[in-house]
């Protein structure tokens, strides 16, 4: 009997000393949290830096377009500073990531959309003007589709501008992968009812 109550005392005394002890509670509870606290910050940083090409991605859209719907001719020259000036606005984030084109649509009097000129830019690594290159759309090619219907007004001009740019996460922590982020801006000349890209159209 005394074995016994000798054995109970040991072990309450075991139980007390071992809730009473605080040691190494901190470096447990750091353990769980940090995970936790890393999701949380990598996770924030990373989208808020996708949310910031996105925004940069719709000015730079919206910049070319801009650009080019105040000329009234344009040729290689011209189409080159637009688009490097619209492409810089993704600094300091990577340059030669973007992709931009700029296109002229002629909308006929059966309210058909049709790719008059179409012209695409980068901007290679270290290069301080941008490269032009073949642009996706080709002259002939019908949008009126891609067009909404409160522009497909007959007999008018617009000018359609697209920007694309792949966002990698620099740490990849939380987004594991790349995020393709694109828009697009539609604006009507300004200066005259159509912009003549290397004399296409020969009239307006």
């Amino acid at each position: 009997m005394q074995a016994i109550a000798k054995f109970s005392r040991s072990a309450r005394c075991s139980v007390r000393d071992f809730v009473a002890d605080k040691r190494a509670l901190a470096a447990t509870e750091f353990a769980v949290i940090v995970p936790l606290m890393l999701v949380m910050f990598f996770g924030t940083v990373e989208f808020s830096s996708a949310v910031a090409v996105d925004r940069k991605v719709t000015l730079i859209a919206r910049t070319l377009s801009d650009l080019t719907s105040q000329s009234t001719t344009l040729a290689d020259s011209d189409m080159q500073n637009t688009f490097t000036a619209s492409i810089s606005i993704v600094m300091p984030y990577d340059a030669t990531l973007v992709k931009g084109s700029i296109s002229q649509i002629y909308i006929d009097a059966n309210s058909i959309a049709t790719v008059q000129w179409s012209k695409a830019g980068t901007i290679a690594s270290g290069a301080t003007q941008a490269t032009l290159a073949t642009s996706g759309r080709k002259a002939g090619d019908k949008v009126t589709n891609e067009i909404p219907a409160t522009l497909l007004i007959p007999s008018t001009y617009l000018i359609l501008s697209e920007a694309s740019y792949t966002y990698t996460p620099t740490v990849g922590y939380v987004l594991k992968s790349s995020i393709p982020l694109k828009d697009l801006s539609y604006t009507r000349p300004r200066q005259s009812t159509c912009v003549q890209y290397n004399s296409v159209p020969s009239s307006c």
